[in-house]
């Protein structure tokens, strides 16, 4: 039971680049670490801009989310949830677009066939689902605790899928991508959350650092 209808913050953080993503290649359950240049580029982002301060960090079990979130915010110990992961890619873990281009799966996935699904892989509609379900469970927990400001910590896809299902404005999954070690400020109204499974995306983040006098 919520004691009483305030705002929450929820931030959403793509984690920061592995070399598979210089590469091109499609890369989902495949547990990545960061790349030098990922490291070195979340450690910049961290001394140019701020990074808001939360009361907790929540993670994909994936080693890149956890990373991420270690260099984000050093000392803090992220709970891990495995809805967080990735979409699992199956047969087109590892490959890039040019390598698949002949597969006639790929093919129709790439043109958003709901039926189109990667051998050994997981369907579009299971991965939202499984997103959703853990999203939810993460939202309804911040409500009951009142979690003032919570850091999530996942993927590009699994952001995508949230903000598609729950995000105001309302717009596709296509819309809602970001750059790695960024993300989106989320405002959760209880009342609205509770009656409409809504949520307001408030504004885009990391923020600049003003200048010191």
């Amino acid at each position: 039971m919520v004691k009483n209808m305030k705002g929450y913050n929820i931030y959403l953080i793509r984690h920061g680049m592995i070399k598979e993503n210089a590469q091109g290649k499609y890369i989902g359950h495949t547990d990545a670490e960061l790349s030098e240049e990922g490291i070195a580029e979340l450690e910049n982002m961290c001394e140019k801009n701020v990074y808001p301060w939360v009361d907790a960090v929540v993670s994909s079990p994936l080693k890149r989310c956890v990373q991420t979130a270690g260099i984000l915010y050093p000392g803090r110990e992220a709970l891990t949830i495995e809805g967080l992961a990735e979409c699992n890619f199956g047969e087109f873990e590892g490959k890039t677009a040019d390598e698949l281009k002949d597969n006639e799966t790929f093919v129709r996935w790439l043109a958003g066939d709901p039926d189109a699904v990667p051998q050994y892989g997981e369907s579009s509609d299971r991965f939202s689902a499984r997103v959703c379900l853990a999203f939810e469970k993460i939202v309804d927990g911040i409500l009951k605790a009142q979690t003032g400001s919570t850091a999530v910590v996942t993927h590009g896809g699994v952001i995508m899928a949230v903000l598609e299902a729950y995000g105001i404005p309302e717009l596709a999954a296509n819309k809602w991508r970001c750059d790695c070690g960024c993300g989106y400020v989320l405002r959760v109204d209880a009342r609205m959350w509770m009656t409409d499974r809504k949520i307001e995306v408030f504004s885009t983040f990391p923020y600049e650092r003003e200048d010191e006098e």
